[in-house]
């Protein structure tokens, strides 16, 4: 799987306990109710994060927050909301989650069923809001290496 190139976001959550993760298991699911998906280890601190809080936000990186993909993957940095403390993020109005500023986009979600898939749960959440941020590239993930790709063009599509 690591030759498959995907994009790097960052999931959050609010309250008690509040926590931060890189992913790049996320996808959209349906946009009737609009819906996406997200697949963390269950030994993971974010799988509790997420079930405690009953939602999660996605903050979809572009390259220039390439530490912050770095940081959010290190087992190391603090646990709890002190992770945050000197990254620039705002509170999300719908979830409370860190929303980590610069990013390319920002959703909100509500978790709204929890499916087993191995040593992952999949969270699928309701996406309560979407923000569309700054038209920088894009930071892909690929064969264990950080990536870019540009902006697409929004005055043509395939």
């Amino acid at each position: 799987m690591s030759r498959f190139a995907t994009g790097v976001t960052v999931l959050t959550a609010g309250g008690e306990y509040g926590h931060g993760m890189t992913a790049n298991a996320f996808n959209s699911v349906s946009l009737e109710p609009p819906l996406v998906m997200c697949c963390v280890s269950r030994t993971a601190r974010m799988h509790e994060s997420i079930t405690s809080a009953g939602s999660f936000a996605v903050s979809i990186l572009a390259d220039e927050q390439r530490d912050l993909a770095r940081y959010f993957a290190d087992r190391g940095r603090p646990r709890g909301l002190a992770q945050f403390d000197g990254v620039d993020c705002r509170r999300g109005p719908h979830t409370d989650a860190p929303l980590l500023e610069g990013s390319l986009a920002w959703l909100e979600c509500e978790l709204v069923d929890v499916y087993g898939g191995g040593d992952h749960s999949i969270f699928l959440g309701e996406v309560l809001s979407s923000i569309r941020g700054n038209d920088s590239r894009a930071l892909l993930f690929c064969g264990g290496q950080y990536h870019l790709i540009d902006a697409p063009d929004r005055r043509s599509a395939l």
